[in-house]
């Protein structure tokens, strides 16, 4: 069975500007370049706003995924290239929220559910892959069941608002706008809730988005088109859109502290990133991005030590189940080739011998029957003791016996075809 190489760039190695220039171009597009290659036979992606992996299934990965690398213009430097072990653990590990910068983080769960499913329909991944994710997301879930591995908060945006309770102190009284009213920027918001603000502004694109969930949580939606004259009263904002360009600029926010003689404290984790890394330079003008997160990371890891080596026993359980998983699938490619030619072989002689004898007289319906179900015994129990034999040749990882096997009986099989 070909393997699982992978390539990882994560907010482990990298900051926030050198993963946004780690991803070109969309998911379809991404899916589409990598199957193009000769050499890959299934892929997927995960990318989220703090890494990018890339898993393909090729006899040849890590030299695909490297050349990969280099025509994105992408430095080895801030990857990480894994074989098929390790990127079956690392891939749990990821489900698990055990590799987010806030341990035990619901969202990934769903984005790699969300993501892995966007490949299978277009036709990228294949059994292997088919079998990692379901195992993934299956040991995702399992982990949240027996753990409390996500009890509290624990996602970028409850880190982004626990990051701001950590620049004024408390947040009581204080007036704060959420840009965007999407997947993370709802987290935002909520997290928000309780804090005694004075006010919670929710500006979006799609105004009636931005209504509802400001109605749900008792804040003031604001037309996306005027959210800058709102600024002027907030002590923070904080983006979380997924548009492809800044929805803050220098420009904007230099206007806005011409109207004003105080702090304002901006907090941007969209990826890629929202406001314009050049309003740090404007006088009372405070930023944070994702990076910036990594503090609260570190307190959240603390908090959660305990239930991350609780996750970290099932993990390590399930991954010998799926490695039993792919042992048995080895075997089972090998015996559905040798049973399909050998029936294949079986149905042209009883063809043929039935073909014969009804030169010298009438062959019935019972007696070709008779025929077919005469020869289907004899194979199968022919090919009875050579089941059990690569069944086991897999299970104790004898490849040389599996190899002697395909080799013996011309079962080779041919490469997926490419679309």
């Amino acid at each position: 069975m070909t393997e699982i190489s992978s390539m990882i760039i994560s907010h482990k190695k990298v900051c926030i500007k050198d993963m946004e220039s780690a991803w070109h171009g969309g998911l379809e597009d991404l899916l589409k370049h990598l199957m193009a290659h000769q050499l890959v036979e299934e892929c997927a992606v995960v990318k989220t706003c703090n890494r990018v992996e890339i898993y393909v299934v090729s006899l040849k990965g890590s030299k695909v995924l490297l050349n990969f690398a280099k025509q994105m213009n992408v430095s080895s430097r801030i990857m990480d290239f894994l074989d098929h072990d390790e990127s079956l653990l690392h891939l749990l590990r990821v489900s698990s929220g055990l590799e987010s910068m806030i341990i035990g983080e619901d969202q990934i769960l769903g984005q790699v559910k969300e993501l892995y499913n966007f490949a299978r329909k277009t036709g990228a991944t294949g059994r292997t892959l088919d079998t990692a994710f379901s195992k993934a997301i299956q040991v995702g879930k399992r982990v949240r069941k027996e753990t409390n591995i996500n009890k509290g908060s624990v996602s970028i945006g409850s880190a982004a608002v626990e990051l701001a309770e950590d620049v004024f102190g408390n947040l009581t009284g204080k007036n704060i706008m959420v840009i965007g009213a999407g997947e993370m920027g709802t987290l935002v918001a909520k997290s928000l809730a309780g804090k005694h603000l004075n006010v919670e502004y929710v500006a979006n694109r799609t105004f009636e988005r931005a209504k509802k969930l400001a109605e749900e949580l008792g804040g003031v939606a604001v037309p996306y088109n005027k959210f800058v004259d709102y600024t002027d009263h907030c002590d923070a904002i904080i983006s979380a859109t997924s548009a492809p360009h800044s929805v803050l600029s220098k420009e904007m926010m230099l206007k806005v502290m011409s109207r004003r003689d105080r702090k304002i404290v901006l907090i941007d984790i969209g990826n890629p990133r929202n406001i314009d890394p050049g309003v740090a330079s404007i006088e009372n003008v405070v930023l944070y991005n994702i990076d910036d997160l990594k503090s609260i990371s570190k307190r959240n890891l603390q908090q959660r030590r305990e239930e991350a080596k609780k996750a970290e026993k099932i993990i390590e359980e399930e991954l010998g189940l799926l490695r039993a998983q792919y042992k048995r699938q080895k075997a089972d490619k090998l015996i559905s080739a040798l049973y399909s030619k050998v029936e294949e072989i079986r149905r042209d002689e009883c063809r043929a011998a039935v073909n014969k004898l009804s030169a010298y007289h009438t062959i019935g319906e019972i007696e070709e029957k008779v025929l077919y179900n005469m020869t289907h015994s004899f194979s199968n129990q022919i090919l009875a003791e050579p089941t059990k034999a690569l069944r086991r040749a897999a299970e104790y990882d004898d490849e040389r016996l599996l190899e002697i096997a395909a080799e013996l009986f011309k079962l080779g099989g041919s490469r997926k075809q490419k679309r």
